[in-house]
């Protein structure tokens, strides 16, 4: 791996000590294990009423914890403190890859999840297919961990890097393996969010509750195009850099290396806005986190709680 440009790149910016990625990767820790730990708490606490959305939002919820974990060795990186050893660099790095394609999957997973239960309410078939999720789960923790560790050891840097997380990911920009990344990684997974998406705002509004008062079709296309967003911002940057690092070819400017930095900082602002998602998707986690002063207004007003009865929740809760 050729490491001499980035390297190059990298001084002036480790002189003045990074002061922007060590502030937004301690916001990252800090804000986003209060989040995640608030939301798995959640999870965990009405297991009686869980759905088969919850349980990937529970994995999903770990895998960001697990993340945010790696989180203060990158902010020591940052802050100055070079010399970490490759064996660990190159660890983490398939944590953060391995959490950012689970990510992916288990996002992919909610929206089709979701879709299939407005969808097809009453279909058997279906309902044997959702109660499966757990095994989905497991199945998505393989191929992921998988994946990033057999691609790890077969292409293991053979020039240690005093760049540690910025080195260029040159066994990501080859061919053969930034097609299937951008293929069955990104692009099919985003794909499917898309079709479910459609799927869900179309049966929503053909559904027979939609023709009353009693469904805020405002409510389920904020959901959705928060889910969708959310997918977008995280991910959309590293894979347009990686295009952008192959179609360079051999040649690393400055200004790749920034944008690969730049990437994998929004990648791992993932984990921050996953919690967002559950609040804004999740009706029953949204009315257990609000207020108490907003929960007892509500308490007062009969018309929202009949609102919260009907089946549309479905839409939320999966």
């Amino acid at each position: 791996m050729s490491i001499n440009s980035s390297s190059a790149c990298l001084n002036d910016s480790r002189e003045s000590i990074n002061i922007f990625f060590v502030c937004m990767y301690s916001s990252i820790f800090v804000v986003g294990l209060i989040f995640n730990l608030i939301a798995l708490l959640f999870f965990c606490s009405h297991t009686q009423s869980r759905s088969h959305t919850i349980v990937y939002m529970t994995n999903l919820a770990v895998a960001d914890v697990l993340l945010i974990l790696t989180l203060p060795l990158r902010i020591s990186y940052h802050l100055g403190f070079a010399g970490l050893p490759q064996w660990l660099c190159e660890g983490l790095g398939l944590i953060l890859k391995a959490n950012m394609y689970g990510s992916i999957f288990y996002l992919t997973c909610i929206c089709f999840d979701r879709c299939m239960a407005v969808s097809f309410p009453m279909s058997p078939r279906v309902q044997e297919v959702r109660k499966k999720a757990w095994l989905f789960c497991l199945g998505i923790w393989i191929l992921t961990f998988g994946t990033s560790l057999f691609i790890y050891l077969s292409k293991r840097r053979l020039v240690y890097s005093h760049d540690c997380f910025d080195a260029l990911p040159i066994y990501a920009t080859q061919l053969g393996v930034i097609v299937s990344t951008l293929s069955l990684g990104f692009g099919i997974p985003l794909l499917i969010m898309l079709i479910c998406s459609w799927g869900l705002v179309h049966a929503v509004r053909h559904s027979t509750v939609a023709q009353t008062n009693l469904v805020d079709s405002r409510k389920i296309q904020r959901m959705i195009a928060t889910s969708v967003l959310i997918f977008l911002l995280s991910f959309l940057p590293y894979h347009a850099t990686l295009v952008l690092l192959y179609v360079n070819g051999g040649q690393r400017a400055c200004s790749m290396v920034a944008a690969y930095r730049y990437s994998l900082l929004v990648a791992c602002l993932n984990t921050v806005l996953d919690p967002v998602a559950y609040y804004f998707t999740t009706d029953t986690f949204r009315r257990n986190m609000d207020m108490r002063g907003v929960r007892r207004m509500n308490s007062h007003s009969p018309d929202v709680n009949t609102r919260s009865r009907v089946p549309i929740n479905n839409v939320e809760d999966g």
